[in-house]
């Protein structure tokens, strides 16, 4: 990178901080004033920096509608695509994203189990919304009035004697995602399958995905499953860390240690099943 250029950039962050004059911006580089002029009448020219009545020097409203630009232009898929490969190549079982959209929690990508016993979902399929884990971790960080108001519209059709019965005990359960930062499925849709799953957040903290890993008993038992819980909240941080461009807000105040079944336990989960003849929508 040339001098030029990296000094103009180290002008971005010092701005950051707040306005600062000519001479502040001088002292910070390291340069005369006549440089950091010219260097700032250029970032100005192109909207990056602003300069005030006070003569002192701000972002620029340009900088700010690039970076919303950017943001929104993120495929939250294609950068967690191969982090999603890798964990399946290390656990075997089925790993799944999805996004919460239009008041449904939609799959958008899926990595298939290398067992001969495997569950049946599908990439756009929405996902049974008050058993899946994928939901609960979406759910769980909206704002508690939008909570309370999604969880009353629900049905809550019961699976299994292990499904959410009410929007009462699923609002807790939302309570109890939001402060450990995972959830889990064991037997929610169906009694033979378990999952754990991990939100995917953004640069400001607010999840933005969540993955989750899938396996049938027969494979894996719940057990089992939940001393992957670790490995699978530092695979969601990742993607979290590329996603944001750097480091996150902490994914939550539960422990990224190893997970007792008793401290999991309870909790239903994805839309996946074993393969049938028919395709319901759940």
């Amino acid at each position: 990178m040339s001098q030029t250029v990296d000094r103009a950039l180290s002008i971005l962050p010092l701005l950051a901080e707040g306005p600062a004059d000519l001479g502040k911006v001088a002292d910070r580089l390291g340069v005369h004033k006549s440089t950091a002029l010219r260097l700032l009448r250029t970032l100005h020219e192109h909207g990056l920096v602003y300069r005030q009545s006070d003569q002192r020097y701000r972002l620029g409203a340009r900088l700010f509608a690039l970076a919303q630009e950017a943001v929104e232009n993120l495929d939250v898929r294609e950068i967690a695509h191969p982090h999603l490969v890798a964990l399946n190549e290390k656990v075997g079982h089925t790993v799944h994203l999805a996004v919460y959209e239009e008041n449904e929690v939609l799959y958008i990508d899926k990595v298939e189990s290398r067992y001969p016993v495997r569950m049946y979902s599908r990439i756009g399929k929405p996902v049974a919304i008050t058993v899946a884990a994928v939901a609960k971790l979406l759910l769980a960080d909206l704002p508690e009035a939008e909570r309370r108001a999604i969880a009353d519209k629900l049905d809550y059709p019961m699976y299994t004697p292990r499904s959410t019965p009410s929007a009462a005990a699923f609002l807790k359960e939302l309570a109890t995602v939001r402060d450990q930062g995972w959830a889990t499925d064991l037997g929610g849709h169906e009694e033979s399958i378990n999952c754990i799953g991990a939100p995917v957040r953004g640069a400001d903290g607010r999840v933005v995905a969540a993955m989750s890993v899938s396996a049938p008993n027969v494979v894996v038992t719940a057990e089992e499953l939940l001393t992957l819980v670790p490995l699978v909240r530092r695979t969601a941080d990742a993607i979290s860390r590329e996603y944001s461009g750097g480091t996150p807000h902490p994914s939550g105040p539960g422990p990224s240690g190893a997970v007792t079944p008793g401290a999991a336990a309870g909790g239903p989960g994805p839309s996946t099943h074993r393969t049938t003849p028919s395709e319901d929508r759940r």
